[in-house]
């Protein structure tokens, strides 16, 4: 698996990395990584001891997270709300202001699903000419 932005590196490449000889810039080409990342795991290595990747934390609270359960409730009450029915009812009761975006990924997080099936009865294609004929029902042309 290739390594991805945000993501920390293995514990085993981070080894390799801190056990390796040689400048920060020679164990960063040798390993493919960035000279920074080399010379802040043997900073924090030396200052701290530590040697394992330290867990990645965002402080900033979901926007809608105060009103998760409000939320549940209402789709589980009205299941067949759609997007903007559901912003324009959280505007109204709540007095908070959500794109559709927001919303779609609120609903995600909570599990939960928008209705299944369509409201309307899916459109038959006209028959063509070859199956009118077979049917008896051939156009006559005059």
């Amino acid at each position: 698996m290739a390594w991805r932005n945000g993501q920390a590196y293995s514990d085993d490449l981070r080894q390799r990395v801190l056990s390796a000889e040689g400048t920060c810039r020679e164990v960063a080409a040798r390993f493919g990584v960035s000279v920074s990342y080399v010379v802040k795991a043997r900073q924090r290595r030396e200052q701290a001891g530590e040697t394992g990747a330290r867990p990645q934390r965002c402080h900033v609270p979901r926007q809608l997270a105060g009103l998760h359960d409000a939320i549940e409730a209402q789709v589980r009450a009205k299941p067949d709300l759609t997007l903007n029915e559901l912003r324009v009812w959280l505007h109204q009761t709540h007095g908070a202001a959500a794109s559709l975006g927001l919303m779609w990924n609120t609903l995600a997080r909570l599990g939960l699903t928008l209705k299944k099936r369509r409201s309307t009865l899916p459109s038959r294609p006209a028959p063509t000419l070859r199956e009118r004929a077979k049917s008896g029902a051939a156009c006559s042309s005059t």
